[in-house]
């Protein structure tokens, strides 16, 4: 199975390293295509098995996948270029560029395509990654879900549920960092180093979610348990909730959308 990334950027790169990483392709089966050649040598010094170019249609070529990770306004130029065939799938990470829209840039509307939303730990093998499918069979379905579930945790939703769940999902990983960035200013006022406050936000961070992903409960029961009355806990809980925090997350994600 041959797989073409076309895009060496943030997304892009970030996917190449997750493949390169999980069991089910081979290094020597990718190919990574960017304009600039600098992003391609960085990723070709990691994965020395990679293999890189700067002709998208070259990489595309004989590839049995082609993901295509560019920006939203170079979809239709990089589309129209590849020139695929009905037999490739195609696999879109752009954000907001629906079915409807890629049909129209390819040669065959009707081949295999699925919509892809991932987040940037997915070259940790951690990302919350959506997909959504047109076109194609269960067999198909099955692979792609598998491949990318090596790289984090994978849900195939509707087309249509991709805006709201790209802002939890895609958009909410910036949100996440942001809390441990402002909670390392508090711990670096208080007195604790930036590197040792980061490491205990983010540890704590990595414990409430494996609480969350690892047992039948809900954040409201887990925030109960730590809530003593009269404690600390509670006291910055309400502080939290005087200054809006909850509002503000909500508001973040609808605005995302």
């Amino acid at each position: 199975m041959k797989i073409a990334i076309i895009g060496a950027g943030n997304m892009g790169g970030s996917i190449a390293r997750g493949l390169t990483k999980g069991s089910m392709i081979e290094d020597l089966d990718i190919i990574v295509s960017n304009p600039s050649v600098d992003k391609l040598k960085k990723l070709r010094n990691e994965y020395l098995g990679l293999s890189i170019t700067q002709d998208n249609a070259e990489a595309a070529t004989g590839a049995d996948i082609v993901i295509l990770a560019v920006k939203p306004w170079l979809v239709e130029p990089v589309m129209r270029e590849l020139k695929l065939k009905s037999k490739q799938i195609l696999i879109s990470v752009a954000a907001g560029i629906s079915f409807e829209e890629l049909a129209h840039y390819v040669v065959a509307p009707e081949m295999p395509m699925f919509r892809l939303i991932p987040n940037t730990a997915i070259s940790e093998l951690e990302s919350m990654t959506l997909v959504s499918a047109r076109n194609t069979n269960d067999e198909q379905d099955k692979f792609i879900l598998r491949l990318f579930s090596e790289m984090g945790t994978v849900m195939l939703i509707p087309e249509d549920k991709i805006t709201a769940a790209t802002a939890l999902a895609s958009c909410g990983i910036a949100y996440v960092l942001k809390y441990v960035q402002a909670a390392m200013q508090a711990g670096i006022e208080m007195g604790i180093r930036p590197k040792d406050a980061m490491t205990m936000v983010a540890q704590s961070l990595k414990g409430a979610a494996a609480l969350i992903l690892n047992n039948d409960t809900h954040p409201s029961v887990e925030i109960d348990k730590v809530t003593t009355p009269g404690g600390i806990t509670i006291k910055g809980i309400n502080e939290l909730e005087h200054n809006g925090f909850t509002s503000a997350i909500i508001q973040a994600m609808k605005a995302s959308k």
